[in-house]
């Protein structure tokens, strides 16, 4: 077999990942027309075909599926190259770039967070939100180290990405202080009829709110849903209505957004998840991230 272009190889694990041609010509800026080419260019050094179509998509043979193999394998130590290179550099820090689900707490997040800013090496943590589905496809390109998100890894991702449990919380209910003291009384079930400011229905949160009101036969009054959490406390220090909140920040919420708790919930929790493309986490930053979470945040 000929030696591999790795510009080849990059468009056909693109493809792999995105399972299409025309969203990895998004992804890396150049046409359909120029990756079909090259990844029939690759085919011809293989000597076999690596994609077959289903659909309108396209899934690995299973001669593709050994080439990605090897292919996840490279691109992930280049990076990983990269990284301890540019952290070479005198007085250069080295990058933690990390998503973070919309729907998490920034409270929270920042608290995740917080850890790497103690350590003795200079790390510098750039920050991006979104939803899970568009992180992960980050991740998968290796522009993302890390996901703090509050849900695990969807199975049946072709993604090569591992779960690391942080912790959970309890959820607290929380309104303006003028509101929270008739809400406390005979709390939950004066949550019936209450306006509720709730997470997006595609939130794990939001799916486990509404499970817990079957179960107690209460039913709030949802005036607003919101996928960015701060927002959320935001109408709530307004006082439009009550809102939920992890117990662990229950502090910095009373504090920051003038609201006093209502009630807390034992049997509600929110997990929290650190999601790597790596199995067994090099990141010192990531490293650290988990081990305080897991000892302090969440213990």
């Amino acid at each position: 077999m000929r030696h591999l272009n790795y510009n080849h190889l990059l468009y056909f694990w693109t493809v792999a990942r995105e399972g299409s041609i025309a969203k990895a010509s998004q992804l890396l800026h150049i046409t359909p027309q120029t990756i079909s080419g090259q990844l029939k260019l690759l085919e011809e050094t293989v000597g076999e075909k690596l994609f077959q179509r289903q659909g309108r998509g396209l899934v690995l043979t299973d001669t593709g599926q050994v080439v990605n193999i090897y292919a996840d394998e490279i691109f992930s130590l280049g990076t990983e190259l990269a990284q301890r290179l540019n952290s070479k550099e005198p007085g250069k820090p080295l990058e933690l770039n990390v998503g973070v689900v919309f729907s998490i707490a920034k409270l929270i997040a920042y608290r995740i967070l917080k850890p790497v800013l103690g350590l003795e090496d200079s790390i510098r943590i750039i920050c991006w939100e979104g939803n899970l589905e568009k992180l992960l496809g980050d991740l998968a390109v290796h522009k993302l180290d890390l996901i703090i998100s509050d849900s695990p890894l969807p199975t049946g991702l072709n993604v090569k990405a591992y779960n690391h449990l942080l912790g959970d919380s309890t959820v607290s209910f929380f309104a303006q202080k003028r509101l929270a003291a008739s809400y406390r009384k005979k709390f939950p079930d004066s949550l019936d009829d209450a306006p509720m400011l709730m997470p997006v229905k595609t939130s794990v949160l939001h799916r486990s709110l509404d499970d817990w009101f079957d179960q107690i036969n209460v039913s709030p009054k949802v005036l607003a849903e919101f996928d960015d959490s701060a927002l959320l406390k935001a109408f709530g220090e307004a006082g439009v209505g009550v809102f939920p909140a992890p117990t662990a920040i229950t502090n910095e919420v009373e504090r920051m957004y003038h609201a006093n708790v209502i009630g807390t919930v034992e049997d509600l929790k929110e997990t929290y998840y650190a999601i790597s493309p790596e199995r067994k986490i090099k990141h010192p930053g990531v490293i650290q991230i988990t081990e305080m979470a897991r000892s302090q945040l969440f213990n």
